[in-house]
């Protein structure tokens, strides 16, 4: 049986009295009534497999109880295991009495085909069946779709996989995949489709708010086949509304101490000056939510030992020095990282304890990284 209920203010709120003798206030931020807080537990990376879905769930459970209320999953994910894990780990949390649904915001993707064999199980679950007869023009790069039905059965597929009536955002997932093989128009046209979707999955209660989950498509200049234009995207998701405003509030994209793009590129026109995503973000009334947020680790041992004087001196591994930059970005709501070791999770969940740096060392770190060369 399906959990029911959504995050609410009183329960987010209440999370963060719960947690207040182990996490310093500056840990969460409010967000449209939520408290959330500023790391968040992703999922994408690991095998398919019953080892890594334990270690996933367990990171989980051990996350919420440690500080950390934000969960984003995907349904291609690990081929549907990411959110398997991370339904797993809200059903232990919830069964024992730990958490509950009220306190948790959770967050999944569409639009990526989830099948190892992605042409062919395409092929046979939406354009053979009859009850959805998709086309192959539907399909892009063999790897993405973003039709409404295609969306509304792929929703359906995640809350069986999450075991829950609704999430609390839903992000159709890289929908700049799209503009590899169709032209803006197109691709806005279906935005625009998709869109109407989202907003009757809210008002049929599967949904609370949506957004888009992003590579590169608001970091690249407007020049760039991948550019998403933001600003055009809210308009679209304005013109769909029932209401005054619509439900698209959130975007994802990477940010980390290697890809600073989203906090310095000028990609994005405000009313006709280019600007960083983030800074539009803030200026459309969206909550931008970093992804990446260590790079995967990639690039880690190329952070200079000193690099940290005089900042931060209780961080004491690269990985919380970069997990810090990150979550202490102007403008972010929450830093996403992949954890499923035991080791790292308490590595990282030491930073729920610490305030995020002050914006003057935030800057000043900044300005020491943006001399290295991390490629």
């Amino acid at each position: 049986m399906a959990i029911a209920g959504i995050a609410t203010p009183a329960g987010t709120l209440h999370y963060r009295e719960r947690q207040g003798k182990e996490c310093v206030p500056e840990h969460f931020r409010e967000v449209n009534g939520l408290v959330a807080s500023s790391i968040g537990v992703g999922t994408y990376l690991g095998k398919a497999d019953a080892q890594t879905d334990a270690l996933v769930t367990a990171a989980i459970v051990e996350s919420v109880n440690k500080g950390i209320n934000l969960i984003d999953t995907a349904i291609n994910y690990r081929h549907q295991h990411g959110e398997h894990s991370v339904g797993q780990g809200i059903l232990q949390l919830i069964e024992s009495g730990t958490a509950s649904r009220e306190e948790l915001i959770i967050c999944t993707k569409g639009g990526f085909i989830p099948n190892r064999d992605r042409v062919n199980w395409f092929r046979q679950e939406y354009i053979e069946n009859s009850s959805f007869q998709l086309t192959e023009a539907d399909m892009v790069a063999q790897c993405h779709c973003m039709h409404p039905v295609y969306l509304r059965d792929q929703l359906e597929r995640s809350l069986v996989n999450l075991g829950l009536e609704a999430v609390d955002i839903y992000y159709i997932h890289n929908p700049e995949t799209q503009l590899s093989e169709v032209t803006p128009e197109v691709f806005y046209a279906r935005l625009k489709a998709a869109f109407e979707f989202l907003e009757a999955a809210v008002e049929a209660g599967k949904i609370s708010a949506y957004g888009l989950a992003t590579w590169s498509g608001f970091r690249v200049k407007p020049t760039e086949k991948s550019h998403l234009d933001l600003a055009r995207i809210k308009a679209i998701a304005q013109s769909v509304a029932s209401g005054d405003q619509s439900h698209f509030q959130f975007i994802q994209l990477p940010v980390n101490i290697a890809m600073l793009e989203a906090l310095m590129l000028p990609t994005q026109n405000f009313e006709g000056q280019l600007i960083p995503a983030i800074e539009a973000a803030q200026r459309l009334g969206l909550t931008p939510i970093a992804s990446a947020a260590i790079a995967q680790a990639k690039v880690l041992e190329k952070i200079p030992t000193q690099i940290n004087s005089n900042l931060d001196s209780f961080l004491e591994t690269n990985g919380q020095l970069a997990l810090q930059f990150t979550r202490s970005a102007p403008g972010l709501l929450s830093a996403l990282v992949g954890m499923k070791t035991p080791k790292y999770v308490t590595e990282n969940l030491e930073l729920t304890r610490v305030k995020p740096m002050t914006e003057t060392n935030f800057q000043l770190l900044k300005s020491k990284l943006l001399a290295l060369n991390f490629d």
